[in-house]
């Protein structure tokens, strides 16, 4: 599952609201109950391991200049629900932009 996040911040910007923002991921998976880490492998890249509710999910966030991406591997288990998980990840996500 991919989504774009569009945005009119510097690079360095969106770097430093992530950085800031990181611990809230965790409140912004529905259900409230997930464990969440993250890992910058690079200055516009975040790995992402999340397990809830019986599910791991593995993704990143790649920061580019007017968007971010949010790619995440669903299971096979969750594929039916990816139009809710896809909105909630934008609109989570654009939270943690503003």
């Amino acid at each position: 599952m991919r989504v774009t996040l569009p945005h009119d911040l510097t690079r360095e910007e969106v770097r430093r609201r992530l950085h800031e923002r990181a611990q809230d991921l965790t409140g912004n998976v529905p259900g409230g109950m997930a464990d969440v880490k993250t890992e910058w492998v690079s200055d516009d890249r975040v790995n992402l391991s999340i397990s809830a509710m019986g599910q791991n999910l593995n993704g990143n966030i790649v920061i580019e200049d007017g968007q971010v991406v949010i790619d995440l591997a669903l299971p096979l288990a969750l594929s039916f629900i990816e139009p809710m998980i896809s909105g909630t990840v934008k609109e989570q996500g654009q939270k943690l932009l503003a």
